[in-house]
């Protein structure tokens, strides 16, 4: 086989595997979560590594899964929780190393409020990718409310690192109470519009362009198959190019 149709081939094989495992790769991030911790990146607080089903991108976002599990099918919608609610929401964007204005870190504060005198609650966090479906993507620890004290804001810091495509983002927040896990309040982009419209993408997709040079990155996660071809592509431009460097010193 010539070296064009070798690396015709090759280009080929490298392409179909890279789309396979795009179609198919799960969801993966990195958050860290509590009340306090220093904002402007993940690394304070309760730190955890997430794998979610793969992004779901067409049908409805009316409900959420977890709102529609407490909703009997035919039954009356139930009256609003006048208990609970959210009294703020603010996020902060970070991380756009190739600075196509996408981001891959995603930090976000929320005051919830509550009548009692204390409540013990957690949160649940959800994307949806150009208006589509919502797509859990992150869940607090229990923490605890204090009735309408802004010192329990809580901070949800996460990175994005694969299975997000480049585009518009919504977030919702489902606050649940954490004795009986019922559903309490909601905030999402009706209610604030700066939890939607975010530009974001994972960190896969954020590779700064580089000066100079040329770099292969090879990421080991999630993507092993693609991984190995890529690495055999390589080892087989250099050993196809070796000897024809022997042949030009002589």
């Amino acid at each position: 086989m010539s070296t064009a149709k070798f690396f015709g081939a090759l280009a080929f094989m490298l392409l179909v595997a890279g789309t396979s495992l795009a179609e198919t790769d799960t969801r993966q991030s990195v958050t860290s979560q509590g009340i306090g911790i220093a904002r402007g990146g993940v690394g304070d607080g309760a730190l955890s590594s997430d794998e979610f089903e793969v992004l779901v991108t067409e049908g409805s976002r009316d409900k959420t899964a977890r709102a529609a599990v407490q909703q009997k099918p035919g039954s009356v919608s139930q009256s609003p929780n006048t208990e609970f609610w959210f009294y703020d929401a603010d996020v902060q964007l970070f991380s756009d190393f190739d600075r196509d204005g996408y981001f891959y870190g995603i930090d976000l504060l929320f005051d919830a409020d509550t009548i009692y005198t204390a409540a013990d609650v957690y949160a649940v966090l959800y994307l949806s990718y150009e208006y589509g479906p919502w797509n859990e993507y992150a869940e607090t620890e229990v923490f605890t409310i204090f009735g309408t004290s802004s010192n329990d804001e809580y901070i949800v810091e996460t990175e994005l690192v694969s299975g997000y495509p480049t585009g518009s983002y919504d977030i919702l927040i489902e606050l649940f109470d954490a004795y009986d896990d019922t559903f309490v309040a909601s905030i999402g982009p009706d209610e604030l519009s700066g939890l939607a419209l975010l530009p974001l993408e994972d960190s896969a997709r954020d590779a700064p362009a580089s000066s100079g040079s040329t770099q292969v990155v090879v990421n080991s996660g999630g993507g092993g198959s693609f991984s190995w071809l890529l690495l055999l592509a390589l080892l087989a431009v250099r050993m196809t190019l070796r000897p024809q460097a022997a042949r030009l010193s002589k």
